[in-house]
């Protein structure tokens, strides 16, 4: 293959769940920018998302979607595979924390309520992976022309953090289910569709805000922490990821499946000594 069409995502089509937030708005910037046709969906509103990019020449198209309803996520498919054709690829970024389910010093974990832990693990392993694989690696497989799916799990799928049970499980889950599904799909269906996922160190984003930033400026202790444990010394700024992903998808990972990428500046190398 020519070098020039090694790292090509031209001409794929790339549907993302949670296109509002912040990490998926700048990648799929970046992939729109790279020649892909971006689709974002979520059930927050997208107007804002799709205009920044229509406005920089970017084809992009957006529904609203539930991705722990599979009707919402099956209805969405079939909407897409109307107008489009199908997709190239899937990236899973739906997901995220909550206060609720994060210990504190006025709530142990002893008395964490229930219903916040199942919501935070329905929505990182079930809506964030599980739920739109199903239908959308359909497609994949109907379409005969292979395919990507990447899936967002987190730096603490590999150094669980204090505090934050739910999600710290909810993301080794997703490690876990991007391997399942890299060798089920490969092997019962077809080897040209491949599952890899994405493990981003710290980001600021709105879930995490609380716990790394104080409301009047500055870190706080744990945000301080995170930066004496990053060799790179900074946190991640949603750019960093965009790198990552157009190899992922592109001919020159075309080995590669079952792999989770640490994006950390180096966070889970650093031993603290």
């Amino acid at each position: 293959m020519k070098q020039d069409k090694l790292f090509s995502i031209e001409g794929q089509v790339v549907l993302m769940t949670g296109g509002a937030g912040v990490l998926a708005s700048a990648i799929s910037r970046g992939l729109g920018e790279a020649g892909a046709t971006i689709i974002l969906t979520d059930i927050a509103p997208l107007e804002e998302r799709l205009s920044q990019l229509t406005q920089a020449g970017i084809k992009a198209e957006g529904y609203y979607m539930d991705a722990m309803d599979k009707k919402s996520v099956e209805e969405v498919a079939k909407r897409v595979k109307e107008e489009f054709g199908g997709i190239d690829a899937l990236l899973n970024a739906a997901g995220g924390n909550m206060k609720g389910a994060t210990t504190s010093s006025e709530v142990s974990f002893f008395d964490l309520p229930l219903e916040p832990l199942q919501k935070v693990v329905m929505l990182n392993l079930f809506g964030g992976a599980i739920i739109p694989s199903q239908v959308f690696a359909r497609l994949m497989i109907e379409s005969g022309r292979g395919g990507n799916i990447i899936n967002f799990s987190s730096m603490n799928a590999f150094r669980p953090l204090t505090r934050i049970v739910g999600y710290s499980a909810a993301k080794a889950a997703v490690s876990n289910f991007t391997q399942w599904l890299a060798v089920h799909l490969a092997k019962e269906y077809d080897p040209k569709i491949r599952v890899n996922a994405l493990a981003p160190g710290f980001f600021i984003t709105n879930q995490n805000r609380f716990l790394l930033t104080k409301e009047e400026g500055g870190l706080t202790p744990r945000g301080e922490a995170v930066i004496n444990h990053t060799p790179l010394g900074r946190f991640g700024v949603p750019e960093d990821l965009i790198g990552t992903v157009i190899w992922l998808l592109s001919p020159a990972s075309s080995f590669v499946t079952g792999v989770v990428v640490p994006v950390d500046g180096g966070f889970n190398a650093f031993s603290g000594v």
